[in-house]
């Protein structure tokens, strides 16, 4: 027995797994997608957490696909390296060296992490990134910014960040068939044959879309939604999402968040769930309680989910 479960007794423990079994059944032969970052990541306590959840899902018949971040290691690497680092709305504007690093650290030493996390708790991880076997095809992204004085529109070149185009599912399918988790970076390759880097919520929900996931779970540092006083909104839908929008409840860097969460839904997943990461176990109780940890935002047509 694991030592999260010790301290209960074998009724408790039978209570538990008698709980979790309808949505055991509920999600077996589905694919979760899971965006794994932020302190759920940095946290090695946290982290085997984490990968035994996945390991779980895995086990009860889900296919979980895992999509990491990895800014704060990509920061440290660059500083380590000397190159400086600058920001336009939240996105790290990445030149030819600066993507080298990216795709070194994503593909290389966070990504072998998560697969030998994974292994130690008793599964079986394959760490890929989206150049492998045409999985993300992507173009760089544009953005513009308009001056508040001149009221003029001005282009903002972002270098080798890019957004996914076409998603290439096939290695995912295969992988699901098997016994092996995907654990992948967000790195994209241009038809043009550059190394795009991808922020890992975007690219997350596009291969949540394209592998027409049940879920996905987007772990951050963050409870999930909040109301004016502060607590936990457990369920949204998209006009709901843009109420709290223009009351203001909603503000600052939650909004391009939630807002890609409806884009997914509108994509065909069912469900996009935005979870503390930093809660032990959050992705079993998110999936296999009723109540669930985080906020999740569809179009409320889900019974009894």
């Amino acid at each position: 027995m694991s030592t999260d479960t010790q301290h209960l007794s074998r009724e408790e423990v039978a209570a538990v797994l008698a709980e979790a079994l309808p949505f055991m059944q509920r999600y077996a032969g589905e694919t979760v997608v899971i965006k794994y970052g932020g302190h759920a990541m940095g946290d090695p306590a946290l982290a085997e957490k984490f990968c035994a959840d996945v390991v779980q899902l895995k086990l009860s018949g889900i296919h979980p696909v895992i999509v990491h971040g990895g800014g704060p290691q990509i920061g440290r690497m660059l500083e380590k390296l000397g190159i400086a680092s600058r920001f336009e709305d939240g996105l790290r504007v990445t030149c030819a060296q600066t993507v080298e690093v990216a795709e070194m650290v994503l593909s290389g030493s966070v990504n072998k992490r998560v697969v030998n996390c994974i292994r130690k708790v008793g599964g079986k991880a394959v760490g890929i990134s989206g150049k492998d076997a045409n999985l993300c095809l992507a173009r760089k992204l544009k953005r513009s910014k308009t001056d508040p004085v001149s009221g003029i529109e001005k282009v903002i070149d972002l270098g080798y960040v890019g957004e996914p185009v076409r998603m290439d599912t096939s290695i995912i399918e295969v992988l699901a068939r098997s016994d092996i988790i995907p654990v992948i970076a967000p790195i994209g390759v241009s038809e043009e044959g550059e190394t795009l880097n991808i922020n890992a919520d975007t690219f997350a929900g596009s291969l949540a879309a394209a592998l027409k996931a049940r879920r996905l779970l987007l772990l951050t540092d963050v409870k999930g939604v909040l109301d004016e006083n502060g607590d936990l909104i457990s369920e949204l839908t998209p006009e709901e999402v843009e109420n709290l929008i223009d009351k203001g409840t909603i503000s600052g860097g939650m909004i391009p968040k939630v807002r890609s969460c409806v884009e997914v839904i509108e994509n065909g997943v069912e469900g996009v769930i935005i979870l503390d990461g930093r809660v032990p176990h959050a992705v079993l109780l998110e999936l296999f309680t009723a109540r669930g940890v985080g906020t999740r935002i569809s179009h409320g047509t889900e019974a009894g989910a």
